[in-house]
């Protein structure tokens, strides 16, 4: 059998990736008080959440997941999610202003939706 290779990855999930990385990393450093890595928790969250980034339907024509007609986030990770994003958000613009604004474009995005199958 032959090793799978990985789809290589649209820009636009890559960015969704730096943006979310940087954002955990953000939230973890002044909620667990870590510096260069992140704890245990936020590593899972993180992991979590690049995990449905690879495997969401949309990829590169998604808006943001917040306005996503697919909530693809486990009830708990939906939560985590807002109060990282809630907290982290607005700093973003102070410490990675060029993320922060791709972020508030792609959501300004009409949100795709899936089209219906044959029946």
């Amino acid at each position: 059998m032959e090793p799978q290779i990985p789809k290589p990855q649209h820009k636009r999930i890559r960015r969704e990736k730096k943006t979310i990385e940087h954002m955990v990393e953000l939230y973890c450093k002044d909620h667990h008080g870590t510096h260069g890595e992140i704890c245990r928790e936020c590593r899972e969250f993180k992991e979590y959440a690049f995990l449905r980034l690879d495997k969401c339907p949309f990829q590169e024509k998604k808006s943001t997941c917040g306005k996503c007609l697919v909530h693809c986030y486990r009830p708990d990770m939906k939560e985590k999610v807002k109060i990282v994003m809630r907290y982290s958000g607005p700093r973003m613009l102070l410490h990675h202003p060029s993320l922060a604004l791709h972020h508030v474009w792609d959501g300004r995005r009409k949100p795709p939706t899936l089209g219906k199958k044959a029946a």
